[in-house]
């Protein structure tokens, strides 16, 4: 029988030489794909038959057997990547998620080899130090005040509207955590009694049609049930409609329900427009309503000078979500929970427990396992700290332009093309169009022979009763010569289908 008196299972030496010439083998393969992917060199991605793939991989040897060393962990490597989606591809415009900067890859290497977590300070006082100067940073952008003492012990959230309140927050494993834990948080604010009588059966939430699918998930999660997520009228390319605000209030209250929570998209997901969010403030500010801003994709715009006004009125939110692995690009996942009121995500989480709160650590540095679900958390801020520390603000700020810019010239390609038809003029870095030839069917076919191909990579959105071809401008290097080639691929598919 094996016990941990096994030589084979004891730290040595050799065990640290093995971490340096693994990581050798990645450090010089991953350097050389994302030169290859760079220069827009083979398939932006492939997708083998799973069992094809796990046999290439030689997955179910290395499982049951082990004793992979250097050289054959390189060349598992290799197979690895040649069937991974290549996102610093100019041809990938694909899904939301960042083209990882380099600083951010390397805050994955340091956080796998010190296992430190941020949810106890005394379990990692760098990480979580880090994480409250991040998130500190990220408050100031939005134009609130960081809490004078954050994460300390709180007498109950401010009711909305309170403007007394110092700002707070806490990262978390992405959007959809993040948009839960905001709504836990307006939740505690309307219902404190929840916690540990149940959810009332009244509570409701508004929410625009295009509110990304997070926001109803965490509705029923809550406890609300989804009957609880009343929709707010949108106009075509997706954004809120102010006028709607009232006949969506006065359904509820129609149903004998409370409202919760407001939401607005800075910006929604499958077009990349943004909610007008000073009608809405108003709205909740007179009828007391906690408004939660989904900015998990388009907060970035609040670096930019010349994009910041998209995002006017955020700072009169009481909760916002801001993702960093999107257009900051850290790699996934660091999520923002940002409060107006720093108790607020205090009251969110009630639970107590002494093998965490030891007393001995008070005083010394935060505690945030009183703000977020997650209890083994992991040191998310430093992801996001490399890279302002190597890029600085303003490089960020030039690179979520950057994206904006290739959005628009891709627009601009697209709008002189015949035979196209565009949604919207962008205002993010989401672009969305139709081969007008093809109905909806032949839409989706296009986009699955694109997919099949290889060649690029796009997804597809539903906006206003037609489905569209998507792209999501990730990469500063997709340039004009992309786009053209992509339209020229599509028109070919089209002939086709």
């Amino acid at each position: 029988m094996t016990t941990y008196d096994d030589p084979r299972f004891a730290p040595d030496r050799t065990d640290l030489d093995a971490f340096r010439q693994f990581g050798d083998e990645a450090l010089a393969l991953l350097s050389l794909w994302i030169e290859h992917s760079r220069a827009g060199e083979g398939r932006v991605l492939t997708q083998r038959p799973a069992a094809e793939l796990s046999h290439a991989l030689e997955l179910d040897r290395w499982i049951r057997r082990g004793g992979m060393d250097g050289a054959a962990f390189g060349k598992f490597l290799e197979r690895y990547l040649a069937d991974s989606t290549r996102l610093h591809h100019p041809s990938f415009m694909g899904h939301q998620v960042a083209v990882p900067m380099f600083p951010t890859a390397l805050a994955d290497l340091v956080h796998g080899a010190l296992n430190n977590s941020t949810a106890v300070y005394e379990m990692g006082a760098a990480a979580s130090t880090v994480e409250v100067a991040v998130i500190d940073w990220m408050l100031a952008k939005i134009g609130w005040r960081p809490d004078a003492a954050p994460y300390g012990e709180s007498n109950g959230a401010a009711r909305p509207g309170d403007t007394a309140a110092r700002a707070g927050g806490v990262l978390t494993h992405g959007g959809s955590l993040a948009n839960l834990t905001a709504l836990l948080a307006a939740r505690a604010v309307a219902a404190p009694e929840a916690w540990k009588e149940g959810v009332p059966r009244d509570l409701a939430v508004l929410a625009p049609r295009s509110a990304h699918y997070s926001i109803a998930r965490a509705v029923s999660i809550l406890g609300l049930g989804s009957d609880a997520l009343l929709p707010i009228d949108v106009d075509g390319c997706g954004r809120l409609d102010p006028r709607a605000l009232d006949a969506a209030r006065e359904k509820a209250l129609g149903a004998g329900r409370r409202v919760m929570a407001v939401v607005a998209n800075a910006c929604n997901t499958a077009a990349g427009a943004f909610d007008p969010l000073e009608p809405v403030a108003d709205f909740c500010r007179e009828h007391g309503l906690w408004l939660h801003v989904d900015g998990a994709h388009g907060a970035a715009a609040l670096l930019s000078p010349a994009l910041r006004g998209r995002l006017a009125g955020i700072e009169r939110a009481h909760s916002v979500v801001w993702d960093a692995h999107k257009q900051l690009g850290a790699s996934s996942l660091c999520a923002a929970v940002l409060v107006r009121d720093g108790s607020a995500l205090q009251g969110a989480f009630r639970q107590q427990a002494s093998y965490l709160a030891s007393g001995e650590s008070q005083g010394a540095g935060p505690d945030l396992f009183g703000r977020v679900l997650e209890c083994t958390k992991a040191g998310l801020g430093l992801k996001l700290f490399l890279n302002l520390a190597v890029h600085g603000e303003d490089g960020l700020r030039r690179h979520v332009e950057s994206l904006h810019d290739a959005a628009r010239a891709a627009h601009d390609v697209i709008h002189a093309r015949p035979g196209f038809a565009l949604l919207c003029a962008p205002e993010s870095n989401i672009v969305c169009l139709r081969h007008e030839a093809s109905d909806d069917a032949r839409q989706a076919a296009i986009r699955r022979e694109l997919v099949r191909r290889g060649d690029f990579y796009v997804t597809q959105a539903d906006v206003g009763g037609r489905r569209w071809l998507r792209l999501v401008l990730m990469n500063p290097l997709t340039g004009a010569d992309v786009i053209e080639r992509l339209l020229d691929q599509v028109e070919a598919i089209a002939a086709g289908v």
